[in-house]
């Protein structure tokens, strides 16, 4: 398609059109004083935006020396392909323009606009303002007159569309219309430019979300079911605890095929896997007893993947300056899920029954998961839809981290900084475990809530841990992007893990009012989330290729940690206090935090 653009001090237009054709062409007049400038071409191929101009400047260019008033609207950057090479065009201030000449070189066009007064009253090269695409020396000068002045453009089987632009005078004084070669950038939807990496981030989100969900559905469940199958305290005890029985089994394996295979399928069955054993629990249950402890361990062994797996992910995805903030939004998916089960099972239950639950929670599994197939890479060298730009962040800002064939245990348990995640992490906790499981407990016996209200209050440090996780993760991000070694901020951090949750469970002995005991309570889980930014986010860095075996060992440390510490409580209380309590539990985090500060690193120790 041919294009025509004739430049005036008055109005302009502008059209859209796309062409096949290469050819190119150029027009001087010159009469009565009158001068124009029109140019035509026929671009290869692509979309074209361009600005179509119309002028009459009579009496404005009659002698060199004469002054013109140049007015031009406000032009927005055009872009079209020209043999391949991207061309955009912008309009800023300048001189008057005077001279216009064409060159060619090696069978490409190059049109030329600059201002010079010397050289007379027309157009000439110019190294600063260039229109076209050639890049070679000009080989001539071509001065065309005609009897009358006229533009044109032609057309071949496509629509043009005629579209108005307002007038800007310039405070500079006359315009001048410069064409750049270039890159032009499209526009696009703000979905379609979201960064791919936290994509990634927002469905593991989503997933610790369901898995948490699914997992404390059952706190709630438990009460109708006991009462329509006469389970009594010891049974419903195992029931609950039949969920850590597959729990524990997967979390080293479950790092392992995440570093072998990739983290999207493991993460992926891991999902498909605990939604189908929640789906079924309700049948379980009508069969039998056995048959539901069996379903609960299954669960258990779909959920205890999910944590390797997507610290295999972020490992991959995550450079080291996004590394906190991304972990502790994922880690917050965990809190908030466990807050809309608490709050939303009740609400089904009362309306369509305790299986109602299950059904809806499990088949949520099955909506993620068509996202996740169609959205998910295990890494960003898998994606063929990442952007260049996106993928130099990516690999820039991390270790290449391809997948691993052997496990080298030996050399792994034989570095201090993993010990020392493992037995930070088992005290961690510990306490984090003791806090969660008997808190109903300890509202109810000790400051005299009732079910309703302990229920209620529960819910309190969960929102709290989810604030502070993603506070901790901007906060440690922040240090790191400022030049604060990574060694330093995972021990600040996991420092305020530690010993703030030590700190407020001290105070809990004396407190005297319900208000600042739940306070004290709140603040010791909100210090306590400040670990994700810690010690969870310390696999990734010691051993990124290993970083999903490294959570699951360390990971169970901490369900060891949380079934042994649940059940040592239990027995304390029948011999002691609450203070008692406590006190076992700050001891450990004391530990942990000596521990983690002499031995720990952020430095790779494992290639």
């Amino acid at each position: 398609m041919a294009i025509g653009g004739l430049i005036s001090h008055r109005n302009f237009g502008s059209f859209i059109g796309s062409g096949k054709v290469c050819q190119a062409e150029l027009a001087i007049s010159h009469h009565r004083e009158e001068q124009s400038a029109i140019a035509f071409a026929r671009y290869v191929r692509g979309t074209v935006f361009y600005q179509k101009f119309h002028s009459r400047m009579a009496n404005s260019f009659s002698a060199p020396n004469s002054s013109s008033s140049f007015t031009c609207a406000t032009i927005k950057a055009a872009s079209y392909h020209w043999r391949d090479h991207p061309v955009s065009i912008f309009l800023h201030s300048g001189q008057t323009p005077h001279t216009l000449s064409r060159c060619g070189s090696k069978g490409r066009c190059g049109c030329y606009l600059a201002s010079d007064p010397s050289r007379g009253s027309w157009f000439q090269p110019s190294d600063k303002v260039k229109i076209g695409t050639g890049n070679g020396q000009c080989k001539k000068y071509e001065y065309v007159k005609v009897k009358r002045t006229r533009g044109y453009y032609k057309s071949e089987e496509y629509d043009v569309t005629e579209a108005e632009v307002g007038s800007l005078a310039s405070s500079g004084g006359p315009n001048e219309a410069v064409l750049f070669e270039g890159n032009v950038q499209e526009t696009s939807p703000w979905w379609e430019s979201f960064p791919k990496r936290w994509v990634m981030v927002l469905l593991c989100f989503s997933a610790f979300l369901l898995c948490n969900m699914d997992r404390v559905n059952m706190s709630i469940a438990i009460l109708p079911m006991s009462q329509q199958y006469n389970w009594n305290s010891a049974t419903v005890g195992l029931i609950q605890s039949s969920f850590f029985w597959g729990y524990l089994l997967t979390q080293i394996l479950g790092g392992v095929w995440a570093d072998k295979i990739g983290g999207k399928l493991v993460l992926g069955f891991g999902v498909v896997w605990w939604s189908i054993a929640t789906v079924l629990t309700p049948i379980a249950a009508r069969i039998g007893l056995p048959c539901l402890l069996v379903m609960r361990a299954f669960m258990g062994i779909g959920e205890g993947v999910a944590m390797p797996a997507m610290n295999n992910i972020l490992s991959k995805w995550i450079p080291v300056s996004e590394r906190s903030r991304s972990l502790a939004l994922v880690y917050s998916g965990m809190y908030l899920g466990s807050v809309t089960g608490l709050a939303v099972s009740p609400i089904l239950i009362h309306n369509f029954g305790w299986p109602s639950v299950f059904y809806s929670f499990g088949s949520l599994g099955s909506i993620w998961f068509a996202l996740w197939l169609r959205k998910a890479y295990s890494s960003p060298k898998e994606d063929p839809e990442l952007t260049a730009q996106e993928k130099r962040v990516i690999l820039g800002g991390s270790i290449s981290k391809d997948s691993v064939s052997v496990i080298p245990w030996r050399l792994i348990l034989s570095k201090a900084p993993v010990w020392a995640l493992i037995i930070s992490h088992f005290c961690h906790n510990w306490g984090t475990f003791i806090l969660l499981t008997w808190m109903p407990t300890y509202y109810n016996q000790v400051l005299k809530f009732n079910l309703t209200e302990a229920g209620l209050f529960c819910v309190l440090p969960w929102l709290t841990m989810a604030v502070f996780a993603n506070l901790g993760g901007w906060i440690a991000d922040t240090l790191v992007s400022r030049g604060l070694s990574i060694t330093a901020v995972r021990k600040i951090m996991q420092s305020i893990g530690f010993l703030g949750p030590a700190f407020f469970l001290t105070q809990l002995g004396h407190v005297r009012t319900p208000s600042m005991a739940v306070l004290c309570m709140a603040c010791s889980q909100g210090s306590d989330a400040f670990s994700q930014s810690g010690l969870y986010s310390n696999h990734q860095d010691i051993g990124p290729r290993y970083a999903g075996v490294l959570l699951g060992l360390s990971n169970t440390a901490g369900v060891l940690a949380g079934v042994f510490g649940t059940a040592a409580t239990g027995y304390i209380l029948q011999r002691g206090s609450w203070d008692d309590v406590f006190k076992v539990a700050v001891a450990l985090y004391i530990i942990g935090t000596l521990v983690w500060n002499f031995f720990s690193t952020g430095e790779k120790v494992l290639d």
